[in-house]
């Protein structure tokens, strides 16, 4: 199918379009001008991805829900973690879109089905190019805000910290998927730095505890930001993260 706001190709089964983010929902739309075809649908602008009303960030829980799944696998998480590292450290940036994209898989695995397999975490590379591409823009973007100040830096860090999610689940582009994010995080700039923090925060005392405990408090990050995804967003009903 394809959508009916840009006319991209669409899965029957996805609720946002992969190109433009919009809803594929026709409900309320105009009905087909006399001696146009049934489908027909005028052009209209293009919109993101709209973000649900009344989002509240919910830093504590969104933490310990990623910590609760973490916990329960911990040995492979720490194993993920560990092979993350490597292969970053061999090959700086190219892959770590690709493996972003492949924890944040395997969070959601075990967020909604209770397991995961530990070949999971290299299916992020079936979106290896908007991952790639994805990595190197958010990369730039930070550094640039944190060239003026820290905070700034922070600030578009927690912007874009869903993006991935929505490359892997609903199939979107780089960029409509890092704008999809940011109209999440633009109703709580505050909020939503605030948990970015936490979790870095997180993970520098991993690294302050001989440096192992990064292992287990890399994953958290992974798993707390799924969750929180989970609760504002949502998945695609019968997502296919192959």
């Amino acid at each position: 199918m394809n959508c009916p706001h840009c006319g991209a190709s669409v899965e029957p089964e996805s609720r946002f379009c992969p190109s433009c983010g919009r809803p594929q929902s026709t409900e309320g739309a105009p009905s087909s001008p006399p001696g146009m075809p049934p489908n027909y649908r005028p052009p209209i602008p293009q919109a993101g991805f709209v973000a649900p009303a009344g989002i509240q960030v919910q830093t504590g829980r969104w933490i310990g829900a990623g910590w609760e799944i973490v916990k329960a696998d911990l040995g492979p998480f720490v194993l993920m973690s560990l092979v993350f590292v490597v292969l970053n450290s061999l090959v700086p940036f190219i892959l770590q879109g690709a493996l972003f994209a492949g924890f944040h898989i395997v969070c959601a695995k075990k967020l909604l089905h209770g397991q995961f397999e530990f070949a999971d975490l290299f299916k992020g590379f079936n979106f290896f190019v908007p991952a790639l591409v994805a990595c190197l823009i958010i990369s730039a973007f930070t550094v640039v805000g944190s060239i003026f100040c820290i905070i700034p830096g922070l600030v578009v860090g927690a912007m874009y910290m869903f993006s991935y999610l929505f490359i892997v689940d609903k199939r979107m582009d780089f960029w409509p998927a890092m704008q999809a994010s940011y109209a999440i995080v633009k109703n709580d700039y505050f909020g939503f730095t605030l948990f970015f923090v936490a979790l870095l925060l997180l993970n520098i005392l991993g690294v302050i505890c001989c440096i192992v405990g990064v292992l287990v408090t890399m994953p958290i990050f992974f798993a707390a930001v799924t969750a929180a995804y989970k609760e504002i967003v949502g998945f695609e009903a019968n997502v296919n993260f192959g």
